[in-house]
């Protein structure tokens, strides 16, 4: 019988550990633990206005674990129909982009049921990232209705005053620090109830430059985990001045504190998200990538992503996925 690997907080906590059923073509991979080491975070997993739609086959042809984002608006058909939610960036949108169920659920059910049917040694072996675009009633209500129609498939977690426990599925759904999604996923659920999904700890958002890349931990997060927050979402330029576009020589400083923000979050039992680390030439805008999240080249984003899994980020999203891949695959060798 398979043992599981230690839920987030009992984990930190020092209250033992147990350990869980990697995927089996992920051997080498650690489980999802705090600090379990860094995930790939396939950022915007999704096709944009037809074009890119190979990118959840990109994601899924790497190793796993790997975590995958999705952005999702809520969409109402003007002629009546059902709203649904839809996997897009920007409004306006047509309709016909697909839905969350079709795109990202059915597409994983083959690997899901393989993984039920012969657990491996590491649960969760996909982190789906929900991005929520929109926030109607509508829209919450069902996304929640989703998740339990493949409740099955989930890594779930009692609702309780405090921590408690993970019970491990080959699926982890994560969804961001809105107070009106805790409400929602979280809030109004009777005591005991199982949580479908975990949103993130609220982090300081400063719009200077030189105040978000030296605030210290404490001004950054203040929140502890809970059963409901188990994780902490953050820009790059919380690590590095200015952030991607005005990224000098990485530096031994810069390292350090980018070790000091990881340490942190784990400490207060809490998973770490970096966002978004690209690098590549400006005037290639063939993989419908934003200049924002731009390093300028390949070897400048290389650099960072080694620091990030040296200092045990544990998910770095990037829309490289093959590039990012070949550095951590790299530090996983004996």
């Amino acid at each position: 019988m398979h043992r599981l690997l230690a839920p987030l907080l009992i984990l930190l906590a020092g209250c033992g550990s147990t350990e869980a059923p990697a995927s089996k073509s992920a051997a080498a991979a650690p489980a999802l633990s705090v600090g379990h080491g860094t995930l790939l975070d396939a950022h915007n997993c999704y096709p944009y206005e037809g074009r890119w739609a190979d990118r959840i086959e990109r994601a899924l042809a790497q190793p796993l674990p790997l975590a995958i984002e999705q952005d999702l608006r809520w969409y109402e058909d003007p002629a009546g129909g059902e709203g649904r939610a839809l996997v897009a960036h920007d409004p306006p949108l047509s309709g016909h982009e697909p839905t969350l169920e079709a795109y990202f659920f059915e597409r994983i059910r083959p690997l899901m049921e393989k993984e039920l049917a012969d657990p491996g040694p590491a649960w969760p072996v996909i982190t789906l990232n929900l991005d929520f675009k929109t926030e109607e009633d509508a829209h919450l209500e069902a996304v929640w209705a989703l998740l339990g129609k493949y409740e099955a498939w989930l890594t779930t977690a009692a609702k309780v005053p405090g921590e408690s426990p993970l019970k491990l599925g080959p699926l982890l759904v994560l969804t961001g620090d809105s107070d009106k999604q805790a409400r929602f996923f979280h809030d109004r659920l009777p005591d005991g109830a199982r949580l479908r999904l975990f949103g993130a700890v609220h982090s300081a958002r400063p719009q200077d430059p030189v105040e978000a890349a030296s605030m210290t931990p404490e001004q950054w997060v203040s929140e502890r985990g809970s059963s409901y927050r188990r994780w902490s979402n953050n820009p790059w330029m919380i690590v590095e001045e200015g952030g991607q576009n005005k990224a000098g020589d990485w530096t031994p400083e810069e390292a350090a504190r980018l070790k000091a923000l990881a340490d942190y979050a784990h400490a207060r039992g809490l998973w770490l998200r970096l966002y978004t680390l690209n690098g590549h030439d400006p005037a290639d805008q063939s993989g419908g990538w934003s200049k924002g999240y731009n390093f300028g080249s390949l070897e400048a984003a290389q650099l960072r992503w080694r620091a990030a899994v040296e200092a045990g980020v544990d998910f770095l999203a990037t829309d490289q996925y093959e590039d990012f891949q070949q550095v951590l695959d790299a530090t996983r060798k004996p």
